[in-house]
């Protein structure tokens, strides 16, 4: 198995939450989850990223018990649940849709677990309170669904997967069906909530940004294995294939002394003289450029022929686009030491950057 994919240093007794060694799930003949090998601890937030039919949502359904390994096993803070069904693993799930009753109010859709566990009335309406509060919810106590926006359905979500106390929470791209900017408030709101509870959070998701923003660690997954785990800025600053470069982030690939490596747009200087001291470059010519708010994106064809993207952030009025245009000639240039090396990918051939 590629190094890429093998476990980190394997957790302490105190520190283990999840455990997954040579997890493998196929449909027919295809195969959804290969041998993986992964290893989540206990009150971290984990996001597993990649795009469709990269595996992710299946190893969420196998950690939650939905779906059974072929091969492989799942341990839970050292008890092996590979078998087990979903309510004998202590964990939770949010989906994208919330699948709310939409007959009951939002304090009654949150007790509803507690209500099949028989907790006491009491109790019951003490947690209730509690996970309310914590999703910043209590005064739509008594409203219906039909009467709340998506963003307060995903809290009302959420506090009723939290009241049951769960070990592990599983997130599966619950903020998928919010606009931008709601769903940049509950990424916020998500994180400060997890850090309050302090249990463990495995997101599923194909946005980098939610990953990126959220996590304190990702796996980004391909073809059903894991090309790369680590903290956010490693996975970004250093990716380990083409493809995660190309996944995570917008990268151009070039071809330096020491063989292929990534910069970022960020990384790179455009200007209409000779590169900046230290710095390498090439000539070319803007064919495109693109406004985003803080940054303005240029697309710049370089005299052999090749592409390569640059943002600069806009930090006057207008930003920076009136005064690089498209057929505007300019040096592209950066420092040797913000390209990153490239491995080897693996498995089928990448993605373009």
């Amino acid at each position: 198995m590629s190094s890429l994919t093998s476990p980190a240093t394997p957790l302490t007794d105190s520190q283990q939450g999840i455990v997954l060694r040579g997890v493998t799930k196929r449909f027919g003949t295809h195969v959804a989850v290969r041998e993986v090998d992964l290893d989540i601890a206990r009150g971290e937030f984990f996001t597993m990223l990649g795009p469709s039919g990269s595996g992710k949502t299946t190893l969420l359904r196998l950690i939650a018990g939905f779906e059974v390994p072929d091969a492989g096993t799942i341990s839970l803070r050292g008890v092996d649940v590979t078998g087990k069904p979903p309510y004998q693993r202590g964990v939770n799930t949010v989906f994208q849709d919330y699948a709310l009753f939409p007959h009951f109010t939002v304090a009654e859709n949150v007790a509803y677990g507690l209500r099949v566990r028989r907790v006491p009335r009491i109790q019951r309406n003490d947690r209730v309170q509690a996970a309310l509060e914590m999703v910043r919810m209590t005064e739509f106590a008594q409203r219906k669904p039909a009467q709340l926006s998506g963003g307060q359905r995903q809290r009302v979500a959420l506090a009723r997967a939290i009241v049951n106390e769960p070990e592990v929470l599983l997130l599966d791209e619950p903020l998928g069906a919010l606009d931008l900017k709601l769903r940049q408030e509950m990424q916020v709101e998500l994180k400060r909530i997890q850090r309050q509870i302090g249990i463990t959070f495995i997101y599923v998701t194909h946005d980098q940004e939610e990953a990126l923003t959220m996590s304190d660690r990702l796996a980004v997954f391909r073809d059903g294995q894991i090309e790369q785990i680590g903290p956010p800025t490693e996975v970004y600053e250093r990716p380990a294939t083409e493809f995660v470069a190309s996944f995570v982030g917008t990268s151009n690939v070039i071809v330096t002394p020491a063989g292929r490596a990534v910069l970022r747009p960020e990384k790179i200087e455009l200007t209409q003289g000779p590169p900046s001291p230290g710095h390498v470059g090439a000539e070319g010519r803007v064919v495109d450029v693109a406004y985003l708010g803080m940054v303005t994106r240029f697309t710049v064809e370089l005299d052999d022929g090749r592409s390569i993207t640059a943002v600069r952030q806009n930090r006057s009025v207008g930003g920076e686009k009136d005064s690089l245009l498209p057929t505007s000639e300019v040096t592209v240039s950066w420092d040797l030491a913000d390209a990153f090396p490239l491995a080897t990918t693996s498995g089928a051939e990448s993605q373009p950057g």
